[in-house]
């Protein structure tokens, strides 16, 4: 046990409380003097000091270093995922006038699961989504938040190394002109996946601090902006013959069954709440203000770049675009240039994002495993290591992860992004400053209530789409 300055005491390995209002200060007479945080949420940034005066030394101490440019760049490649390539064909089965409704609602509820999770690591001076479920609810709170983030993140990263096996050995043989069957290495899928997590992923995973990441994160949205630049420009140029009856026959019937694949999709298109805390800890001269204003900035921009690639890609195909738009174009000109440099962004794209998701993982596992252990750079490569080669074998061995991940994505993601920050926040606000009466904790409440019928809703698709056999669920992250 060791002494915080107000004389109570905490267990190892916790952060000391920091109340949002005022604290006693002595002086160097002892007298006592109230300290208040400035109005605008800044608040303490360092841990209590310990019995001997020095602060112990976690993992996560360090000052925040990272600007408010980079912490936007690198919020908004964890926001941007593979899921935007089927944006255009959730646009195709609901129009655009839903489409736009649907994406606006789900942009601005991500504003405020972020703003939950935000005010409450203010409240407690605890900047860690574990953390947070540790000062709610205990051990099961810490351990199911650090288990969600896991699998959603393991999810996630599956996805976009299976994207890079499927994808770069046809991008390889398209520049190369080499035929399909070719047994060369270099157009095997599971060897390209290994070589890209060792040679590009693995490297930027071992950055000790999040915030080194950002120049990576600016040229990955770089390259997803040169993606949504080709869309909007080649919906001119591509011209593609429609049936007006058979258009209206054909819309009509998938949106009988596929359109309701849309909500779970859009709901999940901003997820990047595992990362919000992480990207808070790391930003200078940090403040829930300033923290909440790099948050909206970066989801205001992927609402429009999603907004546009999904119309752009809709216009130009109509009825015959596919799940992944890329697949879409290359079937108009498999050899294309602009095409093909498309492709390349959108792999160089979703292979910079890897490092990102990884590393809410690994914060996850050291809370759980090493909560008050130092820093690392051992047990740091390792988990980094261990965790890559599981996703490759995941990627390279079981052909149907990508359904086993929906069940995973459709408990994990409603929990990040919708349950777990509302009943956070009803729990760790005071109760004398917010009663349950309140609005802000009735708000919470149909929050987490909005979540859990998210969850069941995404089950219910998923089950109905094993049961029909018909193979139409389309992963949104």
């Amino acid at each position: 046990m060791s002494l915080t300055p107000n004389g109570r005491t905490h267990d190892p390995g916790e952060e000391a409380l920091v109340p949002e209002k005022s604290l006693l200060e002595e002086d160097q007479n002892g007298a006592q003097t109230p300290r208040y945080d400035d109005p605008e949420g800044q608040e303490d940034e360092e841990f209590l000091p310990n019995a001997e005066g020095k602060k112990p030394v976690r993992f996560t101490d360090f000052e925040g270093k990272t600007s408010f440019g980079m912490s936007v760049f690198n919020l908004g490649n964890a926001i941007m995922g593979s899921g935007i390539l089927g944006l255009a064909y959730a646009m195709s089965n609901t129009g655009i006038i839903f489409f736009w409704f649907l994406l606006t609602s789900v942009a601005l509820l991500s504003c405020y699961s972020i703003h939950l999770l935000v005010k409450c690591a203010g409240i407690v001076g605890i900047r860690a989504y574990e953390q947070l479920g540790f000062r709610a609810f205990g051990t099961p709170g810490k351990m199911a938040t650090g288990i969600a983030i896991t699998l959603q993140n393991i999810g996630s990263m599956s996805s976009y190394l299976y994207i890079v096996k499927s994808e770069l050995p046809l991008v390889i043989q398209a520049f190369l002109k080499a035929e399909a069957n070719s047994d060369v290495w270099y157009l095997n899928g599971n060897y390209l996946v290994i070589l890209v997590s060792a040679t590009i992923i693995l490297p930027l995973a071992l950055m000790k601090q999040l915030g080194y990441l950002g120049y990576t994160s600016g040229f990955s949205l770089s390259c997803m902006v040169f993606f949504l630049c080709a869309v909007s420009c080649s919906s001119s140029s591509i011209s593609i013959p429609i049936t007006p009856g058979k258009l209206v026959s054909h819309l009509n019937a998938r949106r009988g069954v596929t359109s309701t694949y849309t909500i779970p999709i859009l709901a999940f298109a901003f997820v990047c709440h595992p990362e919000v805390l992480p990207i808070y800890t790391e930003l200078r001269n940090p403040s829930k203000a300033r923290m909440q204003k790099v948050s909206n900035i970066s989801i205001f921009v992927m609402y429009i770049m999603y907004f546009l690639a999904a119309l752009f890609g809709y216009l130009t195909f109509k009825d015959k675009v596919e799940a992944e738009l890329l697949h879409t174009y290359s079937r108009i000109d498999p050899y294309d240039t602009l095409i093909l440099c498309v492709r390349v962004a959108v792999l160089t794209a979703v292979t910079l994002t890897v490092p990102i998701v990884l590393f809410p993982v690994r914060r996850a596992i050291q809370h759980m495993l090493f909560p008050t252990k130092a820093f690392n750079w051992l047990r740091h490569i390792a988990i980094a290591i261990v965790l890559l080669s599981f996703i490759n074998v995941l990627v390279i061995f079981a052909p149907n992860i990508l359904g086993i991940f929906g069940i995973i994505g459709a408990t994990s993601a409603p929990c990040l992004i919708f349950i777990f920050p509302a009943i956070f926040y009803i729990r760790i606000v005071p109760k004398d400053k917010e009663p349950m009466s309140s609005t802000p904790k009735i708000l919470a409440a149909c929050f987490a209530a909005l979540g859990i019928s998210f969850m069941v809703m995404s089950l219910s698709f998923i089950i109905i789409d094993w049961t029909m056999g018909d193979g139409l669920a389309v992963g949104g992250h």
